[in-house]
């Protein structure tokens, strides 16, 4: 889809488009199953961001810009967290960078999705954010501890009926 089709590029909603049509999304209840059955989540938010909008705990931080260095098995640059097989469910603000992300993550074979709305999702569904500015992990491997999933599950809303 990035090559010109009648003299014209894509445009950015198309790239989206196409990122997508590849991708299953993980809505934010859809998480601490993804987590309990070995996912993991990355947040690519630059730091300004972080800080702003907060972070979801056990998150490993990795900038957009570093991922597909960082979380590939092969890289002289991975984290020690980039195994192979690692599935990952990848984190923007509001679940846009995060698809473009993912996509690129599967087209070198590491296992991707992405938050459908992003950290902002998480938060209007009031689930706990802590407060951002983490470091981002460089190729020495810092890890915050992991997540309990029991701790990113959605609360449980009681049916009406």
């Amino acid at each position: 889809m990035n090559e010109p089709v009648a003299g014209r590029f894509a445009s950015v909603d198309e790239l989206l488009a196409d990122a997508r049509s590849r991708l299953r999304r993980i809505e934010v209840d859809e998480v601490p199953a993804a987590v309990r059955s070995g996912a993991r989540l990355v947040d690519i938010r630059p730091h300004w961001q972080r800080v702003r909008e907060g972070e979801i705990a056990g998150a490993l931080v990795v900038e957009r810009n570093h991922l597909e260095w960082r979380l590939h098995p092969e890289s002289g640059a991975r984290l020690v967290q980039a195994a192979s097989g690692q599935r990952w469910i990848v984190v923007c603000s509001e679940g846009y960078t995060s698809s473009l992300a993912a996509d690129a993550l599967n087209a070198i074979g590491v296992p991707a999705t992405d938050l459908v709305g992003g950290a902002q999702a998480w938060a209007a569904l009031g689930l706990p954010l802590v407060p951002g500015g983490t470091p981002v992990h460089g190729i020495s491997g810092e890890m915050p501890p992991a997540t309990d999933p029991a701790e990113v599950a959605p609360p449980v809303v009681a049916d009406a009926h």
